[in-house]
């Protein structure tokens, strides 16, 4: 796909996953009102319900759009609070932040985008990613660790890669699942904590005549509550794997040096101490996994299925190759 077709699929990805989103918590909604308030979706004549009106529904429509809004608009911020960011200006005389931002202005340039503002994380441990809505509403955010260890081109590769994020929208859509995954973490959490008081037995008049039913409504409804939280996770990792190698590849075409890239990556890997500012519900926005698990070091079934980005010497390995430069695993 050119950029304007992977711009297009990412909107697309956005709004079905902001849809998903809304129906899962109206799922919920009516599961409560069923079960706890004792309302009939099925509208059983011959039942008497306590409400006739949908209430928890409607609140988990009008919580879950209002999330989604939110999110979409205040996300990112909400992202760099999180990892305790500070916003970069030129009037900074640190040497290291004058380059950093003359960097950010050359792939702003490069690939023709508006220029990002510019975060530092006071974290030791080299990490970078990319946040906001569009072109014109994106932010870049570096470790400290990152400018520390990074010579300038390898560092003109990494601010490359999180530019190529912004130039596909792979931001909106990476952002919107981090805030959505957040909000489905906390109502799953809210929802087993109601659980746990049972459903009440002096609400089931309702629910009579209607046994095979209400049990598969009942067993799909405790799924949804037990495996949403997985659910958002493995969404998460899924889109981050996608997307890296899109990245790396687009990075290389801004730069026309993709070794400079390999040797950040393989800079970056070999540290080995996780970016402790960096939370787990947005590991997926990051370059690398901030987590520091070997998991994304491994192939198969499992590493595809949990780990939030490609194998590091895999992206490696393809770099070097675009670089033609010996393409020697470095897969530990």
């Amino acid at each position: 796909m050119n950029i304007y077709q992977q711009q297009q699929a990412n909107r697309r990805k956005t709004l079905w996953i902001t849809t998903l989103f809304i129906a899962f918590f109206a799922f919920l909604g009516l599961g409560f009102d069923h079960f706890y308030l004792g309302y009939d979706p099925w509208k059983n004549p011959d039942a008497r319900s306590p409400i006739s009106f949908p209430l928890a529904t409607i609140c988990a429509i009008l919580f879950s759009s209002g999330w989604a809004w939110w999110g979409s608009r205040f996300g990112d911020q909400a992202i760099l609070s999180s990892a305790g960011a500070l916003r970069l200006e030129y009037s900074r005389s640190d040497e290291s932040y004058r380059q950093l931002l003359n960097v950010v202005e050359e792939m702003s340039i490069a690939s023709g985008l508006p220029m990002p503002q510019v975060y530092v994380i006071p974290d030791g441990d080299p990490n970078a990613f990319a946040t906001g809505r569009d072109a014109e509403h994106s932010s870049i955010a570096v470790t400290q660790g990152l400018l520390n260890k990074m010579d300038r081109e390898e560092l003109q590769a990494v601010i490359a890669h999180e530019m190529s994020h912004i130039r596909n929208l792979d931001v909106r859509l990476m952002t919107t699942i981090a805030a959505l995954a957040g909000a489905v973490v906390l109502l799953s959490d809210w929802a087993k904590r109601a659980m746990r008081s049972g459903v009440s037995s002096g609400r089931s008049s309702s629910r009579k005549g209607k046994g095979g039913g209400n049990i598969i409504f009942l067993v799909l409804w405790l799924a949804a509550v037990i495996l949403a939280p997985f659910a958002a996770q493995m969404l998460a990792m899924a889109v981050s794997r996608e997307r890296e190698y899109l990245a790396d590849a687009s990075a290389a075409e801004l730069t026309r040096n993709p070794g400079a890239l390999a040797d950040a990556l393989h800079k970056i890997e070999t540290d080995s101490a996780p970016t402790a500012s960096i939370k787990r519900g947005t590991a997926h926005l990051c370059i690398v996994d901030p987590l520091g698990r070997k998991l994304g070091l491994r192939e198969g079934f499992f590493a595809d299925l949990l780990a939030t980005h490609p194998p590091m010497w895999k992206r490696i390995q393809t770099l070097k190759r675009m670089a033609y430069q010996s393409a020697t695993p470095v897969k530990q």
